[in-house]
């Protein structure tokens, strides 16, 4: 039947392990990886959250007045990202060699911070450019000893000629309004990016990432691509740990996959081991499941509910000049702006909901 068309395209979710707390050479893995699933075809290549340079494990084994916890969140500060910078440039000139949208977790730290840390997720572009990024909102349990918390600036969703692109990290995949906005602005490819679930005391997450991600791609009616950290000897290694540290492990994370507007897998779980995987994603099965239950069209009802989000930056300062006495406006000037002016930032990041 005649009518409009919806394009197909192949994305990767990479499963793979930072090089711990080395910021240099986890960027240089990261170029590799996108070259290698760009050269496979993926036009959306999605990494784990911190990948730059590592997730805070050590609060896992070590408790919080010990010595080494302070020399673990030095380094960490030490091998994180300002964006942009040299690594998100070495990261953009990879991503356009091949040709890809990526989504890469990393630990930010702001200009000139000597201490604050964001848990981030960077956009990247097939030109090359900084698309986006978005700090998560809440930090998640001990997180939060080492990461502070996002605003709403960052709730953004990229156009690609594939569709609205955007993502969530962790348990924010559990917060109904964030992923509401982020349908509600067009999102149709979510990056749900995860560290690795590896520990006896982790045994159900695995469990709990295909709830949330299952849950988003049926209620949204969105492709998933599903992230997960590996959890390498060099990391245990890094961390000192012992024996009893290493008999805790029950594998090495993982749990990487793709799923489909109906909350099914079409690739994946990778559960072991580094990897990409792969799948060619339909953006037309989009349209049967909203036909049936739109939740930010015709399956909602606006007259009723209704959802503010206050997109403004939060910056530590703002600074204000005193102003001299404004001259008198002609009558001209007068008629063109009768009252109020409201301004839209210069670049607004992504599509606003009204």
């Amino acid at each position: 039947m005649a009518g409009d068309t919806y394009p197909t395209v192949k994305v990767a979710a990479v499963q793979a392990a930072s090089v711990f707390l080395d910021r240099e050479a986890t960027v240089d893995k990261a170029c590799r990886l996108i070259e290698e699933a760009g050269g496979e075809g993926a036009r959306v290549i999605v990494f784990p959250e911190c990948f730059i340079a590592g997730f805070p494990y050590w609060y896992y084994f070590y408790i919080a007045h010990d010595p080494k916890i302070d020399c673990f969140n030095v380094a960490m500060f030490k091998n994180s990202v300002e964006v942009p910078g040299p690594a998100t440039t070495k990261l953009g000139q990879a991503a356009r060699r091949a040709g890809a949208y990526v989504v890469m977790g990393m630990n930010e730290r702001p200009p000139n911070s000597y201490g604050t840390l964001y848990n981030t997720m960077l956009f990247l572009g097939p030109d090359g450019e900084i698309a986006g990024k978005r700090r998560k909102l809440v930090p998640t349990r001990t997180e939060r000893l080492v990461h502070t918390g996002g605003d709403g600036s960052g709730l953004i969703v990229i156009d690609t000629p594939f569709g609205g692109l955007s993502g969530l990290m962790c348990g924010e995949n559990t917060n109904y309004l964030a992923k509401f906005t982020l349908i509600a602005r067009g999102e149709v490819i979510h990056a749900a990016c995860w560290p690795a679930f590896c520990l006896d005391t982790q045994v159900h997450q695995k469990d709990w990432i295909d709830i949330r991600t299952r849950s988003h791609a049926f209620e949204g009616k969105v492709w998933v691509i599903s992230s997960a950290g590996v959890f390498s000897e060099q990391i245990k290694d890094v961390l000192e740990l012992d024996a009893a540290a290493r008999a805790r492990f029950r594998g090495d994370g993982g749990h990487s996959a793709v799923l489909n507007p109906n909350g099914q897998f079409v690739a994946g779980p990778l559960e072991q081991g580094e990897g990409i995987v792969y799948a060619d994603i339909d953006l037309g099965e989009i349209v049967a499941g909203r036909i049936f239950q739109d939740i930010t069209g015709h399956y909602n009802r606006f007259d009723i509910f209704n959802l503010t989000v206050d997109q403004s930056e939060r910056p530590p300062v703002t600074m204000k000049r005193g102003t001299a006495e404004p001259e008198p406006r002609s009558d001209t000037e007068q008629e063109k702006d009768p009252g109020l002016v409201l301004r839209k930032p210069d670049n607004p990041p992504g599509k606003g909901l009204t």
